[in-house]
């Protein structure tokens, strides 16, 4: 059973930074796989922020490139993502997610951390 654990969440003022931390604990993902982040509003669908997968390859949503930074890891699945210059329209519930790389995999969720930017 795929198991992740999320941390570094919480408020910070406007123009502030944090850091998402995530990692898969269970050791079950032992295949390729992309590992990132998404986020939700209430009442909204989850929309990507970031993934990397397992040899490298980034992909960030237009309205983050060059303010948020996503990297693996030393740990094996393991992804954080620093986020600079934080505005208020980024104030989302934050969703770590892991899906192995081959033909008909799921993602797995963790429970998500809520991000607060203040003006």
């Amino acid at each position: 059973q795929v198991q992740l654990v999320e941390s570094g969440g919480g408020l910070v003022q406007a123009g502030g930074s944090l850091t998402l931390s995530c990692a898969e604990t269970s050791g079950s993902v032992n295949l390729a796989n992309v590992m990132g982040w998404y986020r939700q509003a209430p009442g909204n669908q989850r929309e990507l922020v970031a993934t990397i997968s397992s040899s490298g390859t980034i992909q960030y949503e237009d309205s983050v490139k060059g303010r948020f930074t996503i990297s693996r890891g030393s740990a094996k699945n393991s992804v954080s993502l620093q986020m600079d210059g934080l505005q208020s329209e980024v104030t989302d519930v934050y969703y770590c997610t892991i899906q192995r790389v081959f033909p008909g995999a799921r993602p797995a969720w963790g429970r998500g951390n809520q991000v607060t930017v203040s003006s």
